[in-house]
C-alpha cells in the first residue's frame, strides 16, 4: 500500500500546446476513504512468467504491448489488483509494465529509440482506458510511469554520475510527462547517482516520483553514500 500524500506536494503546471496538460499533482490522493491509501500491484513479472507461463526477454513485461494476446494477459493482470480495490474502497496505482522499457535495455530487445518511445506511450494509453473504465470517486486511479535501472536491479556495475543518469532516464521520463500519467516511481534502484538522476530528470520534467532500493547487501555501502548526500542537500 502507498500513501500518496508523502509523494508530492499540491501544485499547478503550465505548459505549451502539445505538452503535458496543466493540472493539479496527484489530485487524487486525499479521496480515497479520505486517507489517501492506494493499493499497488504485486510484482508483474515475477507474475506473469510463473504464474502466466509468459516468456519476457530480459524480465521486459512491455514486450507484450506488441500484439492483443499480450496486451489481453496484461490487462489481466491489471484488473485483478484494481478489483481488489474496488471492493475494499481504496486507491489503486497503475504502475505501468516499463520497467525495462529504457534505451540500453530496448536496444537489447531489438527497439530502436523510437519504438521505445512508442512501447512506452502505448503502456500508458492501454492504462488510461482501464482507468476511464474502472476508475471512479470511491477508487480514483493513479498511473504511475515505472523507471527501472540502466543496469542490473541487484549489481550496478559501472556507477554512472548523477548527470549521466538524468540524461540517461530523461527520455522515457519525458514520454510520461507529455502523457496522462500522474507521477514516477522507479524501483530497484542500486545505486544513489541513478537515483538523483531520476530525481533531477521527473523534477525537470515537472512529475513528482518516488524512488525505491533494492534491498541487497551488495548496495548497501552505496545507500549509505544516499543518506549521507541528504544530509549535505
Amino acid at each position: 500500500m502507498v500513501n500518496l500524500r508523502r509523494v508530492a506536494e499540491t501544485s499547478t503546471t503550465t505548459t505549451s500546446e502539445g505538452e503535458r496538460p496543466s493540472h493539479e499533482h496527484l489530485p487524487q490522493r486525499t479521496t480515497a476513504n479520505g486517507r489517501g491509501v492506494f493499493l499497488t500491484d504485486g510484482g508483474i513479472e515475477t507474475d506473469l512468467i510463473f504464474n502466466d507461463r509468459l516468456e519476457l526477454p530480459h524480465f521486459a513485461a512491455f514486450v507484450l504491448l506488441k500484439d492483443r494476446q499480450g496486451q489481453a494477459a496484461l490487462e489481466s493482470y491489471y484488473r485483478r489488483y484494481a478489483a481488489i480495490a474496488r471492493e475494499n474502497g481504496t486507491g489503486f496505482i497503475f504502475e505501468i509494465p516499463t520497467w525495462r522499457a529504457s534505451l540500453d535495455w530496448g536496444r537489447k530487445l531489438g527497439y530502436a529509440a523510437q519504438a521505445l518511445q512508442e512501447a512506452n506511450a502505448q503502456a500508458i494509453e492501454l492504462m488510461a482506458n482501464l482507468r476511464r473504465e474502472l476508475g471512479d470517486a470511491r477508487t480514483p486511479m493513479v498511473i504511475s510511469g515505472c523507471v527501472g535501472p540502466r543496469r542490473d536491479g541487484y549489481d550496478p556495475g559501472t556507477v554512472m554520475s548523477a548527470a549521466e543518469a538524468e540524461a540517461y532516464h530523461a527520455g522515457q521520463i519525458g514520454v510520461f510527462a507529455r502523457s496522462e500519467a500522474d507521477m514516477v516511481t522507479a524501483i530497484t534502484m542500486t545505486n544513489a547517482n541513478e537515483a538523483i538522476g531520476i530525481a533531477r530528470a521527473a523534477t525537470a520534467a515537472d512529475m513528482p516520483v518516488a524512488i525505491s532500493f533494492t534491498l541487497d547487501r551488495r548496495v548497501a555501502a552505496d545507500r549509505a553514500g544516499l543518506a549521507r548526500s541528504d544530509r549535505r542537500s
